[in-house]
């Protein structure tokens, strides 16, 4: 029965400081806001590119992802918001004629393998598991953050995915296959842990459309180089090199966004518009029913560059340690006089210790930087408080037993 009060007790004392603290409209929504799952807020981007394929003859994925890229970064997203998956097995390849490097057109007027370029994961890194790992966030302890898709509710997240591949799957290095079902339980976890705001998803691929026809999580567009049953053509081929350098509907993506700036207003509808079968020779696909925003009212930036949208507070916005309700009501918040609370008749005097305990030994020379007196201070805090708990149970205790004596009396 003791113990039964002293509990009572202790949970009155935890109870107190919520009591102290008034309703505040403002706070309240903000962190209504930020635990909860909407997608009203986008801050950053993030891309990952995924190259499945290996080996020599398989040329043009790894061109494809590297020259989307480099198209990222020319638009201003930063390697730390890239995670590139490839194989990296082409531009030191022995059959390579130009070495260490990567070109994406006849004419190789770029090398999109020069300085600059951050492959997170290379080779048989490249893998089912460590895709999924990613989206999921999953990771080993061992994974640095380096590697790690760190996006949040507020990210755009671009996935761009290239490679063989067929009726809902693709290949990975010629080895195992992804299915369609396995991405869409992987975004639709990314979309439970609040890791994204809007996803675009986009893959280039044979029958790519159907990678993304078992998608469910809301606010998704998704776009694929071709149908179910048709093939993903390359777009030319470098005689010099002896193999296609890149696919034709990663070659009119990447055209179309060489004459945009990060500045650009243009949008994702005007992207789709681009689409033209007869120069891609497959028809792409394009689903936009599980977006809540129509295709003409996102921004190509959006997702294919950085933001840089800050939202400037005023002061009386600030978030303070207690609501800005009672900092508004009570006048001695900025003066530090004297703030009574009375609370099932305890008089608890705060400006009495807060001088006593608080200012006092900031007004002392080098006190804030001297882990000695801060611990002091620590423990004469820890054993006020013990000492009031052991009163109340002490006290407790007395009428207790008082009560007992008149029983049996």
């Amino acid at each position: 029965m003791i113990l039964r009060y002293i509990y009572l007790a202790l949970v009155t004392l935890l109870a107190i400081p919520s009591l102290c603290i008034a309703s505040n409209p403002q706070l309240d929504s903000q962190i209504n806001e930020l635990f909860s799952n909407s997608t009203g807020t986008h801050t950053n981007n993030w891309a990952v590119l995924v190259c499945s394929s290996r080996y020599w003859f398989n040329y043009r994925h790894m061109a494809n992802t590297l020259a989307m890229y480099r198209t990222l970064k020319r638009l201003g997203l930063p390697d730390s918001n890239i995670i590139l998956m490839l194989a990296d097995d082409v531009a030191c390849n022995a059959r390579n004629a130009f070495p260490a490097t990567v070109y994406a057109n006849s004419g190789r007027q770029m090398d999109l393998y020069g300085e600059g370029i951050e492959v997170d994961y290379r080779g048989y890194e490249v893998t089912v598991e460590s895709f999924l790992r990613l989206l999921t966030g999953r990771h080993d302890s061992t994974i640095p953050r380096s590697k790690r898709l760190l996006s949040d509710s507020s990210s755009d997240v671009f996935i761009y995915m290239t490679g063989h591949g067929g009726n809902e799957f693709l290949k990975f290095q010629d080895n195992e296959e992804v299915s369609a079902y396995d991405v869409a339980d992987a975004i639709e976890q990314m979309w439970e842990k609040r890791r994204y705001n809007k996803l675009l998803f986009t893959i280039d691929t044979c029958q790519a459309n159907t990678m993304y026809s078992k998608f469910y999580s809301p606010e998704i567009i998704s776009t694929g180089s071709s149908e179910l049953g048709e093939n993903s053509y390359s777009h030319h081929n470098d005689m010099d090199i002896g193999v296609a350098v890149i696919d034709s509907f990663t070659h009119y993506i990447l055209q179309y966004l060489e004459t945009l700036s990060k500045t650009s207003t243009a949008t994702l509808k005007e992207f789709f518009n681009i689409y033209d079968p007869a120069k891609i020779h497959s028809h792409p696909g394009i689903s936009t029913s599980l977006s809540s925003v129509p295709p003409e009212d996102i921004l190509v930036t959006d997702f294919f560059g950085a933001v840089a949208r800050v939202e400037v507070s005023s002061k009386e916005n600030e978030l303070s340690p207690l609501s800005s309700t009672i900092k508004g009501k009570n006048k001695h918040w900025e003066n530090g006089q004297k703030l009574t609370a009375t609370i099932t008749g305890i008089q608890t005097d705060i400006d009495e210790y807060q001088q006593e305990n608080v200012i006092g030994n900031f007004n002392k020379k080098d006190t804030w930087h001297n882990p000695i007196s801060n611990q002091r201070f620590e423990t004469r805090k820890m054993i006020r408080t013990l000492g009031g708990i052991s009163g109340i149970a002490l006290f407790t205790y007395v009428v207790l037993g008082k009560q007992n004596k008149v029983r049996d009396a």
